[in-house]
């Protein structure tokens, strides 16, 4: 491995990829990079619930034999990547961040994970998380450490999805987002992230938070790989594969830009959100609109019933998803999702009624506001990654609570797609995440719009200080 550039751990997949299939690098030279870095970094930033290096290798190896003969199955082959850890995975424990799974070992892959396997990426292990996907970690498990400042939140239940994904310990991952767990941890790790369109990615053989919010959604350093990972894990045929790497699709886009209508909600987009987030989503704004788009003035429906409703819908929901195991084995849980669950038992029928139709009001609005703007443009939330001790003080302030979800969570009830893009960074070094909504089933067209602003700025090309 001598001769491999010393930066491969950097690069992207889009990049990577072109090198494998020209036949410059092999996926079990890159594999053994990655590992070694895993091995010497992730002891201090505890990412991985498990590493797979046996499993790793070994398709690494099956990649290379293909390569070499010709058969290339699509962009991801060869690429290591790793996945959240509450993704089914055939022969490996799979635990959803909860001590009482950590012997649970599936017979089957879920559904995302096969169709990584089947285009031929390598699997490097299992990523950290939350307690069952929730706000908090276990107790007994901790936290990943934030790589861009290690007193700092690394982002929700897709924690160690963000922190490996940003130390360059793979090179993209698969998380999930119930209230915002792809966007969060995206922003904070200076990160491109998606929650998809609700429904069009497989939640099969995915341990369940609450049924009608969660979806699942790829990380990456670049909104290029974000799409080449959608491409897969959404099912689509190998001929689309191929052809998601090529440059004249985005030639092509970059030429229909102009004219694209971004809606911009200055008014929610400054309630309660510090200067500095603000003065990044207006240079967001000036990107765009030099490379061709229109910035549009729009009204965002009230949003403030879907997060302050939020804990209540999802522990409804993940009361059912837990009852096989809860209250039964109540005294396993952490304290957090033990208090998400009984608030789920306990809501009357009537009061969860208003939640789904205030849910349903609200997507019947939203979808409304895309006659008027191609994709939305807000922050991903109203500051940059808090310490964990300001953190701490938002479960006793639940109106502080509400306003750090006030711009994703909205989003997991009308099930829309939403991106989380780089826009820049803190006075101290924090990355700054900003969002673009758009209609459903456009998740493709959020991320040529990442494309767009990545082709024209280098934050998400920056690194976190000391991990390089």
């Amino acid at each position: 491995m001598s001769g491999l550039p010393s930066d491969l751990h950097d690069f992207e997949i889009y990049d990577l990829s072109l090198l494998i299939r020209r036949g410059d690098i092999s996926p079990i030279d890159i594999t053994k990079t990655q590992l070694a870095r895993i091995a010497a970094l992730d002891p201090k930033l505890r990412s991985f619930a498990r590493v797979t290096p046996e499993l790793a290798m070994q398709q690494a190896e099956q990649a290379d034999k293909e390569i070499q003969a010709g058969g290339v199955r699509s962009p991801l082959h060869g690429i290591p990547l790793a996945v959240k850890d509450l993704f089914d995975t055939h022969g490996v424990v799979s635990a959803g961040g909860m001590p009482i799974h950590e012997q649970r070992v599936p017979t089957e892959n879920a559904t995302v994970v096969q169709r990584l396997q089947d285009a031929g990426s390598v699997m490097l292990g299992k990523l950290q998380m939350t307690e069952g996907a929730f706000a908090i970690h276990h107790p007994t498990i901790p936290d990943p450490v934030n790589p861009w400042g290690a007193s700092h939140w690394c982002g929700a239940s897709s924690s160690g999805c963000g922190v490996a994904t940003a130390a360059r310990l793979c090179y993209g991952t698969i998380g999930t987002d119930t209230g915002g767990s792809v966007r969060f941890p995206s922003a904070a790790n200076n990160l491109t992230g998606l929650k998809t369109t609700y429904g069009t990615v497989s939640r099969s053989g995915v341990m369940e938070l609450a049924a009608s919010l969660d979806h699942v959604g790829p990380m990456a350093r670049s909104a290029r790989d974000v799409l080449l990972l959608l491409a897969v894990i959404g099912g689509h045929d190998t001929q689309r594969l191929l052809a998601t790497i090529d440059e004249q699709r985005f030639a092509d886009f970059l030429k229909g830009f102009k004219g694209l209508r971004i809606g911009v909600d200055e008014s929610w987009n400054s309630d309660g959100v510090d200067p500095v987030i603000q003065h990044a989503i207006h240079q967001v704004e000036n990107i765009l609109a030099a490379a061709g788009g229109t910035i549009k003035s729009i009204k965002v429906p009230d949003t403030r019933n879907a997060s302050s409703n939020w804990e209540l819908h999802c522990g409804v929901q993940t009361a059912v998803a837990h009852e096989r195991t809860y209250p039964g084995r109540a005294a396993e849980y952490g304290p957090a999702l033990a208090r998400l669950i009984e608030q789920g038992r306990e809501l009357k029928a009537v009061d969860y009624e208003r939640i789904i139709r205030d849910a349903q009001r609200l997507t019947r609005e939203m979808d409304a506001v895309f006659a008027e703007a191609d994709v939305i443009l807000t922050p991903v939330q109203p500051y940059a990654a808090p310490t964990y001790e300001q953190l701490a003080d938002l479960a006793s302030d639940p109106e502080a609570n509400r306003r750090l979800i006030q711009f994703t969570s909205p989003f997991n009830a009308t099930g829309h797609p939403a991106l989380s893009v780089p826009i820049g960074f803190t006075e101290h070094g924090l990355p700054i995440g900003g969002q673009l909504i758009g209609r459903k089933y456009q998740d493709d067209l959020l991320c040529m719009v990442g494309m767009v602003l990545q082709s024209h700025s280098d934050w998400h090309r920056q690194v976190p200080p000391g991990w390089a």
